[in-house]
């Protein structure tokens, strides 16, 4: 999954993109309103993280343009004026939720997936076919059988999972399981999805999962 970080104190911005990638999550961060406001609309996130206080264009702006831009990715505000004001006009502006500074990870990472879940129906657990990942837990199971993942696996599986059906190209699962700097044209998707394969795919199963559409990437669907 991949997040951006639109915060312009340093070491808050440091903080955050440990503590997410430790658990997994690409992260893109920018350090004012107009780099962050322009990485929002040219890329897909699947959540983004705004300060509402920030040089060149401040936060608030910056969630209103890229509503007017149709940026469907749930945003998290993070304040460090614990004012009503402040926290009702984001929310009407369309914030999906806020933070006050300062914060516990554990409480930013819980809010980031609530948001994120209701991006899937709401449904915590993630399913296709006799495939599960429970994100709460990080238990991945086929059938009956529990699947062990590397942190990487988990990400890769978690992001296909949250695509079913659709032809993901190398780029795009580059940018959302590694991050935006990743050299897509080494061969390291390949080389987890068929890490994911020998866990998902054996032949234990009757079905194959993952599939390779031939010059463009991977798709995860019923044969």
């Amino acid at each position: 999954m991949r997040i951006l970080v639109i915060e312009d104190e340093k070491k808050v911005a440091s903080f955050i993109k440990r503590g997410l990638e430790q658990e997994s999550y690409a992260v893109d961060v920018c350090e004012d309103g107009v780099e962050g406001q322009h990485y929002a609309e040219v890329n897909e996130y699947d959540a983004i993280i705004l300060d509402i206080m920030l040089p060149k264009k401040g936060g608030l702006e910056v969630l209103k343009d890229l509503k007017t831009a149709g940026v469907k990715a749930p945003v998290l505000l993070l304040t460090a004026r614990d004012t009503v004001e402040d926290r009702v006009k984001g929310l009407n502006i369309g914030a999906d939720d806020y933070l006050t500074k300062p914060f516990a990870f554990e409480e930013l990472l819980a809010r980031l997936r609530v948001l994120m879940r209701r991006g899937t129906s709401g449904t915590p657990v993630l399913k296709f076919a006799d495939l599960s990942l429970d994100p709460a837990t990080r238990r991945a199971k086929r059938g009956v059988v529990d699947v062990e993942l590397t942190v990487k696996e988990y990400a890769l599986l978690e992001y296909l999972l949250r695509n079913p059906n659709r032809v993901l190209t190398r780029t795009l699962i580059a940018e959302h399981v590694w991050d935006q700097s990743f050299d897509s044209e080494t061969n390291v998707v390949d080389v987890y999805i068929n890490h994911l394969r020998s866990k998902i795919d054996t032949k234990d199963f009757s079905k194959k999962l993952i599939h390779t559409v031939r010059g463009v990437g991977y798709v995860l669907k019923e044969e």
